[in-house]
């Protein structure tokens, strides 16, 4: 059993079988459903797992409880990978009261119909305290990081914060590496990303406290140096800010034209001396890698062929998930293809117009059908225009 410290104990459990994680993100390192026991006076349990590995989190917390029973179970996030036991736990232990924010006592009827919460919820708020003995819970308000009931807990005398979904990861723990951030990035920005600034407000209430170890609910627990970087990356990604230098190319192309626009584009870039280009293919690339690299770089290219008087779809999808997901303060290239009657350029130009902070350069390069020795200059044009 891992132990957080002498008395904080991870009861949480691994996930190898899931393909699609919320039916959407690849991936192929599976999953991590965190949830921890503080063995104190009183016995806190703080989140439970998903019902997919249900039988094996309930072993992992008998043998924590090691024959004594639950006083709370703490609910930080109400979303099923880790609330899917609560009725069980409330019928299993009858002496267990549920602890979570007035938001989470609103949904618990939304997953659990038929059960009886009478009696047996603790409501807390924002810098509300559960006093377990030598340990002490401090609650902090985290509302829409990612859902509205969410808060996060504090303890006072391990230092330790239990950050909900924040900090958390793509990724079991059995296949955990050096790189927290890639997988950590990807995560952030398409689960988190739209809400920045309530991000800023977590990170700004951290700073007054004494973190030294953080226990997310997906991932792994950060200490030391490791620490450091996650609170430094969140800064960042929060504010919207670009994290490294270069240029995200991101392409949809039909029968390969627009692909060779966009490839030799990414040749002049670098050919000028941009740091780093990136180029992504929207039709087989993950488009949650893809929307990573954009929030990762301050420049990005759409290049796509025109489809029924618009776009084709999965740019329109691609520009759809940045709007969704607030994003702003970028650059922008836009290269257009169209045989008869380019459509492409002016449906792009019209959903990056929508984002915030967002500036398109010239010129717009349109392509007819296939890249022609007379479009190289325009290229090259707007290759000077990107750096």
């Amino acid at each position: 059993m891992n132990m957080i410290s002498d008395t904080i104990k991870y009861i949480g459990v691994d996930d190898l079988d899931i393909d699609l994680f919320e039916s959407q993100y690849v991936v192929p390192e599976g999953m991590s459903y965190n949830s921890y026991l503080i063995d104190d006076e009183k016995i806190a349990v703080l989140d439970t797992a998903d019902r997919r590995k249900g039988e094996e989190w309930k072993k992992n917390l008998t043998a924590a409880l090691n024959g004594r029973q639950p006083d709370y179970l703490v609910v930080h996030h109400m979303e099923p990978d880790h609330s899917a036991l609560i009725a069980w736990m409330l019928e299993t232990y009858p002496g267990v009261q549920l602890v979570c924010s007035a938001q989470a006592v609103k949904m618990l009827s939304n997953f659990f119909e038929g059960v009886d919460f009478t009696g047996r919820v603790v409501t807390v708020k924002e810098g509300d305290t559960l006093a377990l003995g030598k340990h002490t819970l401090q609650f902090i308000g985290a509302a829409m990081i990612h859902w509205p009931e969410v808060i996060m807990s504090y303890d006072t005398t391990d230092k330790v914060l239990f950050s909900a979904d924040g900090f958390g990861k793509f990724g079991a723990l059995v296949n955990e590496t050096d790189d927290w951030a890639c997988e950590a990035r990807r995560y952030y920005f398409n689960i988190c990303g739209k809400y920045g600034s309530q991000v800023q407000m977590v990170v700004k209430k951290m700073a007054a406290l004494d973190v030294q170890t953080i226990c997310p609910l997906h991932g792994p627990v950060l200490k030391g140096e490791a620490l450091t970087e996650a609170v430094r990356l969140y800064d960042i990604w929060s504010k919207y800010e670009p994290e490294s230098a270069g240029i995200l190319i991101a392409y949809a192309s039909i029968h390969g034209g627009t692909a060779k626009a966009a490839e030799r584009l990414g040749e002049i870039l670098r050919a000028k001396g941009a740091p780093k280009v990136v180029v992504s293919d929207l039709s087989r690339s993950d488009m949650a890698e893809v929307i990573e690299d954009a929030f990762r770089y301050p420049t990005v290219v759409v290049a796509a062929s025109s489809y029924d008087a618009g776009v084709f779809p999965v740019m329109h999808d691609f520009l759809y998930h940045l709007q969704i997901k607030n994003y702003q303060k970028r650059k922008f290239g836009i290269v257009e293809n169209g045989s008869w009657a380019p459509t492409a350029g002016k449906t792009m130009r019209t959903m990056i117009e929508a984002l915030k902070d967002c500036e398109i350069v010239e010129p717009m390069v349109t392509i007819r059908s296939r890249m022609k020795t007379t479009d190289e200059a325009l290229l090259q044009q707007l290759a000077d225009s990107l750096l």
